[in-house]
């Protein structure tokens, strides 16, 4: 069943084996931002992916954030193991 993560960004475990994608495409959302960490421009990454819309990338943008905002831990609470 897709889980949609937001208007565009789904985790459907029937496309790209449950990676998130740009919803109606096989795009995953880490090739995009793959690509961009890469060098490649916004401009660059639409005229790759014809099927995408600077809304789509917005959405990609928006998906990546939500993931960076982790909750803090603090240090002295964390165990590593070397």
């Amino acid at each position: 069943m897709p889980v949609a993560m937001n208007d565009r960004i789904e985790i459907n475990p029937r496309v790209c084996h449950g990676r998130p994608v740009v919803r109606g495409t096989r795009v995953m959302v880490s090739q995009i931002l793959g690509a961009l960490s890469g060098g490649d421009s916004i401009e660059d990454v639409l005229m790759d992916y014809p099927s995408l819309t600077s809304e789509d990338l917005s959405a990609v943008f928006a998906f990546a954030g939500s993931l960076a905002s982790f909750e803090d831990v603090p240090y002295e609470n964390m165990s590593v193991a070397l």
